[in-house]
């Protein structure tokens, strides 16, 4: 069972092992475990076919070839693949904010869990999930969505969601591990607002029990 892990959802593992423990625990003891492996099979069943459907659903991914950004595709995948925190810094108008998270998709996230990418500021969350749509041609709302204050378009089969940076914060009450994530961008990180620097914060504390 333990192989089939990666195949799960992020929010679905640390649940999973925790079963799959329990029914060691109990087959080391010879007590009956046929329930719980019951339950751990519809979990990780129903977990697997949530990951398959994300992967399925995956965009073609393409690449503005005018950006800065775009032509150091294949040294920043590596990056995002290699190092579990990776701090970019471009020109405006470099590509950064819209293409980082195409390239995170490429790098092998945002299907386990979404690549959560957060803006200082609510128009630009709404207004870079429209581009980010546009550009891997799906509808805002499914492959690409957005949150903010009174407003979510947020699908099962979201790889990338823009949110403010107070959503993401708000989110860790009562998900203080994030796990819906298995990305996460802070854009605009320079701005040093007080939200900002309290997620920065967090994060970094949030590294050494998410490993992945």
């Amino acid at each position: 069972m333990s192989n089939a892990l990666p195949d799960c959802m992020v929010k679905d593992q640390a649940e999973l092992k925790l079963l799959a423990k329990r029914i060691a625990q109990r087959d080391k003891r010879n007590q009956p475990c046929d329930k719980l492996k019951a339950q751990l099979l519809a979990k990780a069943q129903r977990s697997t076919a949530t990951y398959q459907r994300r992967l399925d659903a995956l965009p073609k991914i393409e690449y503005p070839p005018q950006l800065p950004v775009s032509g150091e595709r294949e040294q920043l995948i590596e990056l995002i693949r290699n190092h579990q925190v990776v701090v970019l810094a471009g020109e405006t108008g470099s590509g950064k904010t819209t293409q980082l998270p195409k390239l995170c998709l490429e790098a092998g996230r945002g299907v386990g869990g979404m690549i959560g990418h957060t803006q200082p500021r609510r128009l630009a969350a709404r207004t870079v999930a429209q581009r980010i749509a546009d550009e891997l041609n799906v509808p805002l709302g499914q492959q690409v969505g957005f949150q903010v204050r009174f407003t979510e378009q947020v699908s099962e089969i979201s790889h990338i969601k823009l949110m403010t940076d107070g959503i993401l914060l708000a989110e860790t009450r009562q998900d203080p591990d994030l796990l819906r994530y298995d990305t996460i961008i802070v854009d605009e990180a320079h701005e040093r607002s007080l939200n900002i620097d309290f997620l920065l914060g967090y994060l970094k504390q949030l590294l050494a029990r998410r490993d992945d």
